[in-house]
């Protein structure tokens, strides 16, 4: 376990949160990092990656995230008390030392793979790589491992969003997530930047 390969230390319950928004892929995790943003948290982000047809409003990406996975713990306590994108195949890879907030983008797997699939063929990849029953199978496997790996967790609290309910019932979702969040989000301008026309990929 990661945890113990970095040694446990105790976490100071007055140390400001990390604010970590997760999920698969193409799960909404974008939309909710802009929310965020709109809502006046700081974000840690460095904006490589740059807005395409896939993501216009842009991916909210910090590179040095995707070194978790080989140990590149050092930069958390720079997102101390603002939000951070992390994918959640990289989440059992943070370091035990912090506090996490984690809002977990749950989305219809049906749609993350046809999000995923047009995002491949825009970028000349094959698409048909590997079966999409299989892919099905290991993201529903990933994602209950994920969150078990999450509740197991004293230093982790989750609230898990649902894509497709801020486009349906945001005026409901977005108080629940500024009251996980401490009450600290202008609620109204997370609204505003909820675009229905960049819900592209649905569920029949």
């Amino acid at each position: 376990m990661v945890a113990e390969a970095q040694g446990r230390q105790p976490v100071s319950p007055a140390a400001a949160p990390i604010i970590v928004v997760s999920g698969l892929p193409r799960s909404g995790t974008s939309l909710m990092m802009s929310m965020l943003e709109a809502g006046g948290m700081t974000l840690l982000k460095d904006d490589v990656r740059k807005a395409d047809d896939d993501n216009p409003k842009g991916y909210f990406e910090y590179e040095r995230v995707k070194n978790l996975r080989e140990g590149d713990v050092a930069w958390l306590s720079e997102a101390m008390g603002k939000g951070v994108k992390i994918i959640s195949y990289l989440l059992p890879h943070l370091s035990n030392r912090h506090h996490y907030r984690v809002i977990f983008m749950q989305r219809d797997i049906a749609e993350i793979l046809a999000s995923q699939r047009k995002m491949l063929i825009s970028r000349g990849k094959d698409p048909d790589k590997i079966e999409e029953d299989e892919l099905r199978r290991i993201m529903s496997a990933h994602l209950v491992k994920v969150q078990d790996w999450m509740h197991q967790q004293n230093n982790i609290a989750t609230l898990e969003i649902q894509y497709h309910h801020l486009f349906e019932r945001a005026t409901d979702l977005i108080p629940r997530i500024d009251d996980f969040l401490g009450n600290i989000l202008n609620r109204a301008n997370m609204v505003g930047v909820i675009d229905p026309s960049l819900y592209r990929q649905k569920a029949k």
